[in-house]
């Protein structure tokens, strides 16, 4: 049987324009200020208020659904079992590749997600924190694959989600600076039992090979409830990455205490080629093997284009 003549026939997704996906908004009330909506974003990515109305307010409500569905399957499940579990925390997956704005749209739901009625308590979390150090990356020749999977504290990272899905309080996770390139010694962020999690990372929809005796092998996104991933083509994600790169060296990259300082006094043409060859030698090669890969394992993919507008939504048949 050819693959993929079955993938094109039977999509597990169902796809929308972004006027059809729009039209979900339905009466969902606007409720972030303009001067929000300008703070939600990276000084590299576009978001205004009509992105936010057009994809994010329909995406929002449409897991206001997800989430009280959930919360009613518990209880009767709770009532089926005879017992007195308290509630876990809905647990949500953003994926996709360096510059696609992951960031901005973890952001921007957490911001909707809390302002939907009954108020819940939605937490934000990025796997950069669950990093290795670079000194254990460097011992490990492993700087050169940072964002690769065998970069990351897997043990630590599934530690943390497993105690946050088991409804511990006050579970830590790591800290990443994203100026000193590393882990923040002894800083920790506390996630206390929230009603909803978003969890931002690369590869948080990444599976691996299965054992062949059967064993139990988890993955982080055997954790989340909802996933989604953020997709652009490769020519326009390698395009953002070098407009981040030229934007960070006059910003960022000018403090003495980012890693990245070397590059600042990089002249338009030095800082150009020096951020198509980390693209094209780190970032490109981790999309192709590890992050791309994932895409159909989402419950919902964003379609971007050139514009940093999302352009497609597709959502996964129940």
């Amino acid at each position: 049987m050819d693959v993929r003549v079955e993938q094109q026939k039977y999509d597990p997704h169902r796809a929308f324009t972004r006027a059809q996906w729009a039209k979900l908004r339905d009466d969902a009330p606007m409720t972030l200020t303009a001067e929000e909506v300008e703070r939600m974003h990276s000084m590299h990515d576009r978001l205004d208020m009509k992105e936010v109305e057009e994809i994010y307010l329909p995406l929002s409500r449409l897991l206001a659904h997800y989430v009280e569905s959930a919360q009613r399957l518990f209880v009767a499940q709770r009532k089926f079992l005879g017992i007195r579990d308290r509630k876990m925390p809905y647990i949500i997956g953003v994926a996709g590749s360096v510059a696609v704005g992951k960031s901005t749209t973890s952001r921007v739901l957490q911001a909707l997600l809390k302002r939907w009625s009954p108020g819940p308590k939605v937490d934000l979390i990025t796997t950069d924190g669950f990093l290795y150090p670079n000194a254990y990356l460097e011992r490990e020749k492993l700087m050169q694959r940072k964002g690769f999977p065998e970069s990351y504290d897997l043990r630590a990272l599934l530690t943390f989600l497993s105690e946050v899905k088991a409804g511990r309080r006050s579970v830590r996770a790591p800290v990443y600076s994203h100026l000193t390139y590393d882990i923040v010694p002894d800083k920790t962020i506390e996630i206390n039992q929230p009603d909803i999690l978003i969890v931002e990372g690369l590869n948080v929809l990444q599976t691996g090979r299965l054992p062949s005796d059967g064993k139990a092998v988890p993955f982080v996104s055997d954790f989340f409830d909802f996933s989604i991933y953020i997709d652009a083509d490769e020519n326009v994600l390698r395009q953002w990455y070098v407009e981040r790169f030229l934007s960070l060296r006059g910003t960022a990259f000018s403090d003495p205490r980012s890693y990245f300082h070397r590059y600042a006094s990089l002249s338009d043409d030095e800082a150009v080629k020096k951020a198509l060859s980390i693209w094209n030698t780190i970032n490109l090669v981790n999309l192709n093997e590890n992050v791309l890969p994932t895409r159909p394992r989402a419950t919902l993919i964003l379609k971007k284009g050139s514009e940093h507008v999302v352009e497609k939504v597709s959502l996964r048949r129940l």
